[in-house]
């Protein structure tokens, strides 16, 4: 089973502590998150790279 998924519209999420963003169709690459990652699919552990917030600290986001 492949964590990417490309026929629904990618999102985007905010971190509400620092304002980064996480972008669906990006990813993130340099943490071992390939492009097309969906939010639900990233690790439960992963913590924000810019001020190490965890998952619930960030809300889906229209940009």
């Amino acid at each position: 089973m492949s964590n990417v998924t490309s026929n629904e519209e990618f999102q985007t999420w905010m971190c509400l502590i620092c304002g980064w963003v996480y972008d669906e169709a990006a990813g993130l690459p340099d943490e071992g998150i390939p492009p097309g990652t969906r939010w639900a699919d990233v690790p439960m552990n992963w913590t924000c790279p810019e001020c190490g917030a965890r998952k619930e600290d960030f809300e889906m986001v229209v940009i």
